[in-house]
């Protein structure tokens, strides 16, 4: 597939064969699994102290005194310890065991690469990113060289405009 080079006045000035990758077939699903597996890279692992709630001498008293069957502090009557007291353990805290980066095969990876490289040459996959491309006669946009000499963000956005 070719494309025409553009100079900053908006010149066509040659053409170019694109590379291989352009050719690599667009496939949305493997492009999402491998950004939700980047964004997972960014999770903070939470959790609780495995110990949180039993520090305390609280022990069961046993039955026939009367009393709910709660552990209670030595010396008083306070419960501790259990699930549904105060101060005691949390039920079903999290872990900070728990594996929540996801992973996703190296292959998979590129492949997930080289297809959103790929789409960015097709018009309906840019515009219903948002991009407002109806003024864009092709896809993608090769400039020559003469972009680098560029030093402000307002030449570059006048380039585009």
């Amino acid at each position: 597939m070719k494309v025409p080079v553009v100079d900053l006045e908006n010149n066509v000035i040659d053409e170019v064969e694109l590379p291989r990758v352009f050719q690599t077939p667009f496939r949305p699903d493997v492009i999402k699994r491998a950004v939700i597996a980047q964004q997972s890279h960014r999770f903070q692992p939470q959790g609780r102290d495995p110990m949180a709630g039993k520090r305390t001498t609280a022990e069961f008293l046993g039955t026939g005194l009367g009393i709910s069957r709660i552990p209670r502090v030595k010396g008083t009557t306070r419960g501790a310890f259990a699930v549904g007291t105060v101060g005691g353990r949390r039920a079903f805290p999290p872990t900070s065991e728990k594996r929540i980066r996801k992973r996703i095969n190296k292959k998979e990876r590129w492949l997930a690469i080289k297809s959103a490289i790929a789409a960015t040459a097709l018009r309906d996959v840019v515009a219903a990113r948002g991009h407002i491309i109806d003024a864009v006669s092709h896809l993608p946009i090769v400039v020559d060289d003469s972009i680098e000499e560029l030093k402000k963000t307002r030449e570059v956005r006048e380039l585009f405009m």
